[in-house]
């Protein structure tokens, strides 16, 4: 089974972004959900460490500089994507990832304080 650790950089992130009013309250992740493309252009743009802070976990058994290394994607590397909040904190559920399941929530909370 994967070993997933949070990803503090994203939750930071993640977390500054809501503060800043970057957020969709209203897409489906489905819809919103980067592609492998978009990964790859934000890589180029911003490298690995880049395109991580878009997540929520690190794959502690993944080798560095791939994007198998994260995981619990939030947003679209523009925004934070409320959805997607949602979708990661069920699956972290799902797949007994407490301490990320625990990281989506707070950030959960905290973007339904903001825009209440």
């Amino acid at each position: 089974m994967t070993q997933y650790r949070v990803n503090q950089a994203g939750v930071d992130k993640a977390r500054a972004m809501i503060d800043a009013n970057q957020y969709d309250l209203d897409a489906e992740w489905s819809d919103a959900a980067p592609s492998a493309d978009d990964g790859n252009d934000q890589i180029e743009r911003h490298g690995y460490d880049g395109y991580g802070q878009w997540h929520l976990a690190i794959d502690t058994g993944a080798s560095e500089d791939t994007k198998d290394r994260y995981g619990f994607p939030y947003g679209d590397f523009s925004r934070v994507i409320r959805s997607a909040l949602i979708h990661a904190k069920q699956r972290a559920s799902q797949n007994d990832h407490t301490d990320v399941e625990r990281a989506a929530d707070e950030l959960l909370q905290h973007l339904d304080d903001v825009a209440g």
